[in-house]
């Protein structure tokens, strides 16, 4: 939905999938510095629902980084990243507000 919409509004982009490709480390640490960890990690995810109880206890910026260049289904998703807007999950007001469209 995400990249019909901006197709769509006609909003250049680059489609970069980081469930196959490798997600650098630093991308991670620019979210969490720019949006806060909370923002970036998805609790309400399968694979975070899967985990074992003590996986899921105690977690805090280090941990939810480990775990989310582990297993990158635990970002929030669909990331848009306008280099100075972020937005996790896809809300059509919220890519409007980014991209000015």
């Amino acid at each position: 939905r995400a990249r019909k919409w901006l197709d769509d509004k006609g909003v250049a982009h680059r489609f970069f999938d980081y469930r196959v490709e490798k997600l650098d480390p630093k991308v991670v640490d620019d979210w969490f510095a720019r949006a806060g960890w909370e923002q970036v990690f998805n609790r309400n995810s399968t694979t975070f629902k899967e985990l074992p109880e003590a996986e899921k206890a105690g977690i805090d910026a280090k941990k939810a980084r480990q775990m989310i260049l582990s297993e990158t289904n635990l970002i929030k998703r669909p990331v848009l990243d306008t280099g100075k807007e972020l937005v996790f999950g896809f809300r059509a007001d919220a890519f409007a507000a980014a991209t000015g469209q």
